[in-house]
């Protein structure tokens, strides 16, 4: 069974994501928080496996809520703010996913189990904001452990930041999926990173993937 915290300001919303969760038989419900504050306490008292988390919520907003939290649970933010800003500092925060409030009702529920299940969820469109963002801000070198990681697994990381599925890359490198979970679970561990969305942030911020390249 998948627990699921739902932290939005709006109690329709709650009540309308509770019942679509609730109705799968794999998914429930453990708890609600109506700000950024009851989010964390409710995180903390629950320990869900994933938390849909608002990004714009009273007393403390969804970011400083997900930072706050990502060691406890996994966070898939959900909102209906669909800019920059938003998209980078969540993910920088430790979010494992970002959905628009829009996205269709199977797509959040699939949503949820991927992130569940310790992959992170990185839809195109956010992908390609990343990128948009990476290109009017300037590479600082922010991330350590870059020079630990071999050349091999550094073409693993770049495709990862490309946007690349595990299967994609093994037929790019010619290896075996096997290998390819190898060498993504070594940059998780070299890289400090929790997921995937992680280890994209992470090539873009050390410079190994520009926006233009």
């Amino acid at each position: 069974m998948i627990r699921v915290v739902i932290a939005d300001d709006q109690a329709l919303l709650r009540g309308s994501f509770r019942v679509l969760v609730d109705s799968e038989p794999d998914l429930a419900v453990v708890g609600e928080a109506a700000t950024g504050v009851e989010a964390v306490s409710v995180a903390m008292e629950q320990r869900p496996d994933v938390v849909l988390m608002d990004v714009r919520m009273p007393e403390m907003d969804g970011i400083e809520a997900t930072r706050r939290i990502k060691d406890v649970s996994r966070v898939l933010v959900v909102t209906m703010f669909d800019l920059d800003a938003y998209v980078y500092d969540a993910l920088r925060a430790g979010a494992s996913g970002f959905l628009l409030k829009d996205t269709p009702p199977a797509d959040l529920l699939a949503a949820i189990r991927v992130v569940a299940g310790g992959e992170a969820l990185l839809a195109p469109t956010v992908t390609r904001r990343l990128i948009e963002q990476f290109a009017r801000t300037p590479a600082v070198p922010r991330v350590k452990g870059l020079d630990g990681v071999t050349e091999r697994e550094r073409e693993v990381l770049t495709l990862i930041a490309r946007g690349l599925s595990n299967h994609e890359i093994a037929d790019r490198l010619q290896v075996g999926m096997a290998t390819v979970k190898t060498h993504i679970t070594r940059l998780l561990a070299k890289l400090e990173a929790r997921d995937r969305a992680q280890l994209v942030i992470a090539a873009y911020e050390s410079g190994l993937v520009s926006a233009a390249g």
